[in-house]
């Protein structure tokens, strides 16, 4: 079971999400500023007609002389709602001292001085309204209370002297929660699906671009990339097309040369193999053999490393358990150590003549190195490995990785006789990974070492 990635790989999807946390903070600090400004004109709402009451009430108190030259002079003196105390009035209610303070900060910007502010909240039942009257008589249902805020003011005005003040506190404004998140929503689709459809825009060319070398890398070959999207895009893209042609043209150039070498090297060995006839020593003449042969069949070896990757064999279905059968009987044949054991069949896309040598190669080195080769064919975790065990001493754990290199043998000789020129297992793995697989080394409990080739089912 794949693990839930919360983040994308892609580098659209990374885009996206980053854009949508930018659009989420913005939007939140967007909010905190909304909500902080709501807060302040709310606040001196409810706290100007007190501020205003007071300073009427100042201007037109009993105790002052009446200066006709102020416009309010001659006007009736409108004391609703205003109370004056020779001491500290009791507030009822829930304290708010925000009030204060902002009433405080009006009277600075008045110029006008006070030594103390108090504010407090709290409700009351208002009467009922003449028409809930007249409905409450008529359905016989008693009316329901209406209460409404308070808000009242304390000032100190003069040292002892008080005056209070009061007001209805209207309904809150109404939430903006819903707008804002309304409004975000709208913002997320007016930015991310444009980003999107660019996003996807710009994905495009690169995932053709990705198989495209991925193919290269798996076959040595790929149709060129058509050059589309944003001017960066087709860049890129160029200089892969460009790069491609050339590489292709390096490879070519190379089997072309190593034919060349191939037919080169074979015609003086023929000619050596030719004259080595007329040497009648028949011992130097069996040594002398044998040496071109092994100098042959090195020669293939080098070859075909050399090749790897860009064979011209295409691949088939392949019963691969009748295949490893046909290759361990023709070693039987020869007289060779090998048995087959039992295997469930299994069939895989493969070229044929490639896994054909690397089977030779393993069962090969297991009768050199291990006295004999046991080959099995199983299905295990969706793949399919051809495993060759031996008998042998095995391979230290740190000289595996060693061991796949070209040239690189337990034993330093290039005798045949002692296992050959130690390319058989690095043109094992290039042909197991021309096929998507892998080829794998392991000791064996029991002793002797386990050499396998994975490949896809």
């Amino acid at each position: 079971m794949k693990q839930l990635r919360l983040w994308p790989q892609s580098l659209v999807g990374q885009i996206i999400i980053l854009v949508a946390i930018a659009l989420f903070v913005a939007q939140a600090i967007n909010f905190g500023l909304l909500l902080r400004e709501r807060n302040r004109v709310e606040l001196t709402s409810q706290t100007a007609p007190l501020v205003y009451r007071v300073i009427n009430a100042l201007d037109t108190r009993p105790d002052r002389a009446p200066d006709r030259d102020h416009p309010r002079a001659n006007q009736d003196r409108d004391r609703r709602n205003i109370d004056f105390f020779a001491s500290r009035p009791t507030l009822s209610g829930k304290p708010r001292p925000d009030v204060a303070a902002r009433a405080g900060a009006m009277f600075d910007d008045i110029g006008l001085t006070v030594r103390t502010i108090e504010a407090a909240e709290d409700s009351r039942i208002m009467p009922l309204r003449r028409w809930e009257q007249i409905r409450s008589r008529a359905t016989g249902e008693p009316a329901r209370d209406h209460r409404v805020g308070r808000l009242t003011l304390a000032v100190e005005y003069e040292p002892g002297k008080w005056l209070t003040t009061e007001a209805r506190i209207g309904s809150r404004p109404p939430r903006f929660g819903g707008w804002l998140v309304a409004q975000t929503l709208i913002l997320y689709v007016i930015v991310l699906i444009p980003l999107l459809w660019m996003g996807r825009r710009f994905a495009r060319p690169l995932k053709q671009l990705t198989g495209s070398a991925r193919q290269f890398a798996k076959t040595g070959s790929a149709d060129p990339v058509e050059e589309s999207g944003p001017g960066d895009v087709r860049q890129l893209t160029t200089a892969f097309n460009a790069m491609r042609a050339r590489i292709i043209a390096m490879l070519d150039e190379k089997d072309r040369m190593l034919g060349a070498i191939g037919h080169d090297l074979r015609t003086p060995l023929a000619s050596l193999r030719v004259r080595t006839e007329s040497v009648e020593d028949e011992g130097e003449r069996a040594r002398m053999s044998e040496t071109i042969e092994e100098m042959n069949r090195m020669l293939d070896d080098i070859l075909s490393l050399a090749r790897a990757g860009r064979s011209s064999e295409a691949a088939q279905k392949v019963d691969l358990t009748s295949l490893a059968d046909a290759v361990v009987e023709d070693f039987i044949e020869l007289g060779s150590p090998v048995d087959m054991i039992d295997s469930d069949r299994a069939v895989a896309f493969v070229r044929a003549q490639q896994i054909r040598r690397a089977l030779r190669n393993l069962i090969e080195n297991a009768i050199v190195y291990g006295d004999r080769a046991h080959v099995s064919v199983q299905h295990q975790d969706g793949m399919i490995r051809i495993i060759v065990a031996d008998e042998g001493p095995g391979i230290a754990e740190d000289k595996m990785g060693e061991m796949m290199e070209p040239f690189t043998r337990l034993e330093g000789s290039r005798n045949r006789e002692t296992g050959g020129a130690g390319l058989g297992l690095a043109l094992v793995r290039a042909i197991m990974a021309e096929h998507g697989g892998a080829l794998q080394l392991a000791n064996r409990p029991g002793g002797g070492l386990e050499a396998s080739l994975v490949l896809p089912a």
